[in-house]
């Protein structure tokens, strides 16, 4: 389950494929077509056939990526967009560095850097041949991916040469996340939760996840406490480092992909386009849509509105309800 954005993204292919042959053949039977009303949606900057997987933003921007190369970037929260594709290959992750700069990795083990603009965008390859599935920019701007067989990377010099480290276990790495200059978290698949307490240097075991538990996403908010997300709408709760973990009541069954965290308080996004908002320690579900597409990264913005996006150009702009707004240290 892991990988059903993934999946999402092959299926959604062969959709596409099957509907340009049944527009061939219909050709050959009837009139030309008005092909006016395609080519002003392929003008759009949000396309159907887009699998949005990370968001990001800095002071100028706001950062959307997604499959085949998609870069969709925004000025004015999210009100309009440009599109890009710098690349053919899918974005797996995104963040924003400490100068404004963004990262970005792609399916294929480069890791792409922007400008604050976002307009302008250079390919670095990463060293190793394990599969990498997370990045993140430290708080000292280094580059850092994760992914397969437990394994970190990391750059200090903006891709020129890398460090690399793994614990030797057969596991993916999906979730990288700093908290401070020398504290991060990484957890995957099997319940991992490592941890580093030198700024990436070296990695150990935090703890473990019940169950052996698969994380699709986790967020600490401090060196003590953090949440992951996963199948079946289960939500873990640490307050110890990910030493011991509970189970967060949710009220639904849909998987985890993604969480946001702001002034306003932690939102959880999920399959079926849910938006889940954290309440004490349960979850309250704030969205109204039930699209059968998942909804995997977003953005807080002023005037309590919640930018989500997912699969299938998903791009919901939310109000979020005062009755649950709630200030967060």
């Amino acid at each position: 389950m892991r990988n059903a954005p993934l999946r999402s993204w092959r299926t959604a292919g062969k959709a596409v494929s099957l509907a340009g042959l049944f527009s061939l053949l219909l050709t050959g039977c009837e009139a030309p077509l008005n092909l006016e009303a395609v080519r002003e949606q392929s003008q759009e900057a949000i396309k159907r056939t887009d699998f949005y997987q990370a968001m990001a933003r800095n002071d100028e921007v706001i950062v959307l990526s997604g499959n085949n190369g998609v870069v969709l970037v925004s000025s004015d929260s999210g009100e309009t967009w440009l599109r890009q594709t710098p690349t053919s290959d899918s974005f797996l992750a995104l963040d924003v560095c400490p100068d404004n700069s963004f990262i970005a990795l792609t399916f294929n083990n480069e890791i792409w850097h922007s400008d604050a603009s976002a307009k302008n965008w250079t390919a670095h390859t990463l060293p190793s041949q394990e599969q990498m599935m997370t990045a993140a920019c430290a708080p000292d701007g280094s580059w850092w991916a994760a992914g397969a067989f437990t394994t970190v990377q990391g750059s200090a010099d903006q891709g020129e040469t890398w460090t690399k480290t793994s614990l030797n276990e057969d596991a993916i790495l999906n979730n990288l996340q700093f908290v401070d200059s020398d504290k991060a978290f990484a957890t995957g698949e099997y319940g991992l939760v490592l941890t580093t307490e030198d700024g990436g240097a070296n990695w150990d075991y935090a703890g473990y996840l019940p169950n052996e538990f698969y994380a699709h996403t986790s967020h600490f908010r401090s060196q003590n406490e953090g949440w992951v997300g996963g199948l079946n709408g289960f939500i873990y709760h640490t307050t110890d480092g990910g030493e011991s973990w509970d189970k967060s009541p949710t009220g639904i069954n849909a998987p985890i992909f993604g969480f946001v965290y702001g002034p306003s308080g932690l939102y959880a996004l999920a399959d079926n386009a849910t938006v889940l908002q954290q309440t004490d320690q349960s979850w309250q579900k704030i969205s109204t849509s039930d699209q059968p597409l998942y909804l995997r990264s977003g953005l807080l913005l002023p005037n309590q509105k919640l930018l989500v996006a997912g699969g299938r150009g998903l791009l919901l702009n939310l109000e979020i309800p005062v009755a649950f707004s709630a200030s967060t240290d």
